[in-house]
């Protein structure tokens, strides 16, 4: 008898969604370690192994954009369009390759956070698809008006044909789902104690002056640098491993090769 095998579908943009599906992914993994999972994402590996301890199959696919970013501010609208408009354009041979490869590998549920075209594949291989989020693209879209009207009316009808929505706190409404249920913040549990990670850091400052910049990994060689000098009382901790080398500033890269 085959295993129970469940197909996690993770939206393309950032790191956000990656780890909060993860924390679901492990949770389950916990409860019943005879499912089989099925981590489909552009997320690093690592990332997902950060959470997820048990095997998983990892497999590089993007069914979405997100917002192309050039930092973590700035926001490529014109390159986002474009690459919105190849996906649905490509969408009847996404969904078929995808399709074949849920029915070779006995997929029995898909849950998705929160790439729209998932609904449409989990329907034409004839298996549920539920989701998770407190959003969906076609709301973040929809207000940047013009040409993004129409693609956020595709994704809104690909998420009709979601058959669970669990709708997380602080969300919009997401109508276009059909059928929806509430839930309460969904989040991973904290591998390291505060004391544990101020030793191995070497954190000195209390927490209100110890300030973590990462920006979503995004943009990190723009961050003006020699400025932290001007709160000589602050720590800052950064992952950007060619930062300079400043009294109040931790390189965690440097930290974790060392």
């Amino acid at each position: 008898m085959s295993r129970p095998t469940l197909y996690i579908a993770i939206t393309n943009h950032g790191f956000g969604h990656a780890v909060r599906a993860a924390s679901v992914a492990a949770k389950i993994q916990e409860l019943n370690p005879e499912i089989l999972l099925i981590i489909t994402t552009t997320a690093p590996r690592w990332l997902l192994e950060s959470y997820i301890t048990g095997d998983f199959i990892y497999r590089t696919r993007a069914f979405d954009v997100g917002v192309v970013q050039a930092d973590s501010l700035n926001m490529d609208l014109n390159l986002t369009l474009e690459k919105l408009r190849e996906i649905k354009k490509k969408q009847n041979s996404l969904i078929a390759s995808e399709v074949n490869f849920i029915k070779q590998n006995r997929v029995d549920l898909i849950l998705a956070d929160i790439p729209p075209l998932v609904a449409p594949i989990a329907k034409a291989a004839g298996i549920p698809c539920w989701m998770m989020s407190n959003f969906g693209w076609d709301f973040i879209y929809r207000d940047w008006g013009g040409e993004f009207a129409e693609i956020a009316d595709w994704i809104g009808e690909c998420f009709g044909k979601c058959d669970r929505l669990f709708r997380l706190p602080l969300h919009e409404p997401m109508s276009a789902f059909p059928n929806r249920e509430d839930v309460g913040l969904t989040g991973g549990t904290p591998r390291y104690s505060e004391d544990k990670i101020r030793a191995i850091l070497g954190i000195k400052t209390p927490p209100e002056t110890t300030a973590l910049m990462t920006f979503g990994g995004l943009g990190l060689a723009a961050i003006p640098y020699q400025n932290l000098q001007q709160f000589p009382d602050w720590q800052f901790i950064t992952f950007d491993g060619d930062a300079p080398d400043l009294p109040n500033l931790i390189k965690v890269k440097e930290l974790a090769a060392a």
